[in-house]
């Protein structure tokens, strides 16, 4: 949510159902689930984030699992708000597969209709329930966010106005765990907290009840970690988060393991990373002291936890170029634990990369990872949102032979850099006199591999999806049965595309609709994947600046996959619903001509400047999460 390599400003995750799905559900209602499967397939795109008049709003939680009426003004906010959404999580539960449970970092509740501000601080985490396999979803809100006295609130120990970074894993017994990166001070001061929390959900009737009520009733968050809640970022921080729970059957069946990046600022040597683990052996209600993974890499981020059929954990992560660690590429590397997380390793690396990490120069001449308008205008005149490259890895819980590891990332295609022409880059390397900016470009791709953790063994980096242009951003995959899937962003449908240049910007500087979720899937038995298929049945613009005031673009960090057998859904940000308009603080107009400008409503005053914009409820700012089942 906020990552401070990028970090700027005050912001915080078509198919039919297959055959098999419907097989699984005819076992599990056998087994005495007492809701039919739905026979009807999922739409092609289902919005999980219904916060528009003409749709189903937003329902507490309270009142979903007890039928007992309960709303507040946050509640009804996000039930007409068309609002902003972004970095989804996604997780179907394992003993029934048309339970399938979303979240996002959710700001439906942060605007009144006449543009001020209400209870949620910045942002909400969401909880979005689909009980037909992804056909529909009901939109709600974790309990103890600002505003909320439902009788869940109560059961919330947490201490911010915002929550975002949402990360979701089952157990295999009916309980859903939710991570979050927590930040926001209730008094409206500075203090960016940092705290970091899982929040579990329950069956309503208890382990042996209907499966269909799986992961429905929230029981309670716990914080983890706390940071130091320092003003704007400085002191420690916790963010990136991870989650797993172990479904094995085996010893440490039930253990949930919860991981992050623990960043500490302010110093002369600016931002430190390392990441930072805890477990739950009772199901949620404590967790153990944070345990520190990385030893004495300085700058790590985006870890992923993966439990292998044995019960071994293994926490993946990127580990970024850094002098002070004698670490002079990037590099994925990874701990292991074969004492239910317990105890940890020393890091291994695993192997080295060029990254894909998009910066540019602001107009002071500072390296900026997100461009805009006003104070976030880059000297290259491009508009377009924050990213790097990312690790994510997974494991076959149902594999009880092998410790493999099946692992995605994004960095640059090597052989495709190119002089850019601008201020703007794509290319990192601490050998060269500028880490961070090169002016060189790049396509980015996603590549796949299997690691044997045991032995430190893995198979060659291979593109899932070569392909002649388009960024491949965001990757993410899962695994079960020993059938993989995976999700990620793809502009091979970017009409401007360039490796010289970011997503969907032309050579004009202007914006188009450039962005598409694609997925494909394979076989552990082959390591080999079928052919992309395109996810979205609309291709929308993620530079839109809907976010600082309507000044720059943010579409998250992430995108989510979850599956169970050969069944798998997917979930990522999308713009198709945005309102473009033109920004009346921009006289002359910049050069993107209005293409990344939302539609807004302001006043000038006598003295010049601007009233916030009032009319947050027209359309401006509806950034959505979309799903689909994938292949």
């Amino acid at each position: 949510m906020k990552t401070p390599r990028w970090f700027t400003g005050n912001r915080l995750s078509y198919l039919r159902i297959p055959a098999a799905v419907t097989l699984i559900a005819a076992a599990v209602v056998v087994g005495g689930i007492a809701s039919a499967f739905n026979p009807d397939p999922p739409p092609p795109n289902t919005r999980l984030t219904n916060d528009d008049p003409g749709l189903s709003g937003y329902t507490s939680d309270y009142t979903l699992v007890t039928g007992i009426p309960y709303t507040d003004d946050i509640l009804t906010a996000c039930s007409q708000s068309r609002g902003r959404e972004n970095e989804p999580a996604v997780a179907i539960d394992p003993r029934n597969p048309l339970v399938i449970v979303g979240s996002s970092n959710d700001y439906c509740g942060v605007f009144a209709a006449n543009g001020s501000f209400i209870g949620v601080g910045v942002v909400w985490m969401g909880y979005y329930r689909s009980e037909n396999g992804g056909a529909s979803f009901t939109s709600s809100l974790i309990p103890g966010y600002p505003g909320d006295s439902s009788p869940y609130a109560a059961l919330a120990h947490v201490r911010t106005s915002g929550a975002g970074d949402p990360v979701l894993a089952w157990d295999s017994h009916g309980r859903l765990f939710a991570g979050s990166e927590s930040s926001g001070d209730p008094d409206g001061t500075a203090k960016t907290f940092g705290d970091v929390w899982v929040g579990t959900y329950e069956n309503p009737g208890g382990e042996n009840g209907g499966t269909i009520g799986d992961g429905k009733e929230f029981v309670g968050s716990v914080v983890v970690a706390k940071g130091s809640a320092a003003p704007n970022l400085l002191g420690k921080f916790h963010d990136k988060t991870s989650i797993e729970v172990d479904r094995t059957g085996g010893s440490c069946d039930g253990n949930v393991y919860f991981a992050w990046a623990r960043f500490t600022g302010g110093g002369s040597n600016g931002f430190n990373s390392s990441i930072y683990f805890v477990r739950s052996t009772d199901h949620g209600r404590t967790f153990s002291s944070p345990m520190k993974l990385s030893q004495t890499v300085h700058d790590i981020q985006f870890p992923d936890i993966a439990v292998t059929g044995d019960g071994h954990v293994y926490v993946t992560y990127r580990q970024f170029a850094d002098v002070r660690s004698n670490q002079p590429t990037d590099a994925i590397a990874y701990n292991t634990s074969t004492d239910c997380g317990a105890s940890f390793s020393q890091p291994h690396q695993v192997l080295a990369f060029e990254p894909y990490d998009p910066t540019d120069l602001d107009d002071s001449g500072a390296v900026a990872g997100e461009c805009g308008d006003f104070a976030l205008h880059c000297q290259s005149g491009y508009t377009f949102m924050r990213g790097g490259t990312q690790v994510r890895s997974t494991a076959d819980q149902q594999d009880k032979v092998n410790d493999y590891l099946y692992v995605l990332y994004d960095p640059s295609i090597p052989g495709t850099e190119v002089a850019s022409g601008t201020t703007y880059g794509s290319i990192v390397s601490e050998d060269l006199p500028d880490k961070y900016h090169q002016n060189m470009g790049s396509q980015s791709g996603i590549y796949f591999f299997r690691l044997d953790a045991a032995t430190g063994v893995h198979t060659t980096p291979v593109l899932i999806d070569p392909q002649a242009t388009g960024l491949q951003r965001f990757p993410d995959i899962s695994v079960d049965a020993g059938s993989m899937h995976a999700i990620w962003w793809d502009s091979r449908n970017d009409s401007c595309y360039s490796p010289k240049r970011p997503i969907g910007n032309c050579a004009n500087k202007s914006t188009v609709a450039s962005l598409d979720a694609f997925g494909a899937s394979g076989s552990t038995a082959t390591l080999t994947w079928s052919s992309s298929t395109q996810l979205t049945t609309a291709t929308s613009n993620p530079n839109y600046e809907q976010f600082s005031g309507r000044t720059v673009p943010f579409g998250g960090d992430y995108l989510y996959i979850s599956s169970v057998g050969t069944f798998s859904y997917g979930v990522w940000t999308d713009w198709r619903n945005t309102v473009q308009g033109t920004d009346p603080r921009e006289t002359p107009e910049d050069e993107d001509a209005a293409t990344s400008d939302v539609h807004q409503c302001r006043d000038q005053n006598p003295d010049g400047s601007f009233t916030r914009d009032m009319c947050p409820y027209a359309g401006g700012l509806d950034q959505n999460i979309y799903g689909a089942t994938t292949p």
